[in-house]
């Protein structure tokens, strides 16, 4: 027999041997599968976002199935899934639908460039270079990552700025994950407004930099009649709870930085 046929034959048996050994641990180390927590992760829509608070579809399938979480949290499957996971679950709930919200309003109107940015077109590379490219260190760098991120096709770039629309986006929360700044907050239906500015500089520096940035000058805390409205580190922080969205607030905001929401 030739060297190179019995070099063939010893492989091919090794191969064979390795194969038989690993079909034995698979049938002796199996882990059961609960078919309740297939069926279930099977009816959520494979988003993976994270949106319902745990770390995934499968996560979310396995606290609805021995966890008793409720049903409504999936935000991206909207109350399709929910009645879906009800009812293979005996539950029943509906989900309650968040919303986006970008909180800057300082696009190329509005404010100026600091320096020229050449490299890498994405706001997480441009934040590394001094803040990024606009004279506000605090507002949104108008790259898209949050764009990219998000696969609903729910928020555009325009004149550097994240625009999201509220009737495509879904709530996943990949746009706030993605948003080095923090810009981008979930709305979930309670919040009837919101301050499209996150500068935290005193006044008259907020002002040098951005024309609708908040100067912190208390003009809305001073207008609300609910407290529902507060400036916090030099900047307007709108509470929820207390908010009735009467709109105050931004008839009063000499800047008009304050979007209440119909």
């Amino acid at each position: 027999m030739s060297p190179i046929l019995l070099a063939v034959l010893l492989l091919a048996g090794l191969g064979l041997f390795a194969g038989l050994i690993l079909a034995i641990a698979s049938v002796l180390m199996a882990v059961p599968v609960d078919e309740r927590v297939e069926a279930v992760r099977e009816a959520l829509p494979g988003a993976n976002c994270g949106a319902c608070g745990y770390s995934g579809c499968a996560g979310y399938a396995n606290a609805m199935v021995n966890e008793d979480a409720p049903v409504g949290l999936c935000s991206p499957g909207g109350n399709e899934v929910a009645e879906a996971t009800g009812k293979l679950l005996g539950k029943s709930g509906n989900v309650v639908r968040q919303t986006a919200v970008v909180r800057c309003g300082g696009c190329e109107e509005f404010t100026a460039r600091k320096l020229d940015y050449h490299g890498i077109p994405s706001c997480r590379a441009a934040t590394q270079f001094f803040g990024g490219n606009w004279l506000c260190n605090y507002g949104c760098l108008g790259y898209g990552d949050c764009a990219v991120a998000c696969e609903y096709g729910a928020i555009t770039i325009k004149d550097g700025l994240a625009h999201i629309d509220s009737t495509l986006c879904r709530g996943c929360t990949k746009c706030t994950a993605a948003c080095p700044k923090k810009l981008i907050v979930m709305n979930d239906g309670n919040v009837r407004g919101v301050v499209r500015c996150s500068n935290r500089d005193k006044g008259a520096q907020t002002r040098k930099a951005c024309k609708v940035g908040c100067i912190g000058c208390g003009k809305c805390q001073r207008t609300c009649e609910h407290d529902a409205i507060h400036v916090v580190n030099n900047v307007a922080v709108i509470d929820e709870e207390k908010c009735i969205g009467c709109g105050k607030c931004a008839e009063a905001c000499p800047v008009k930085c304050i979007d209440i929401f119909n």
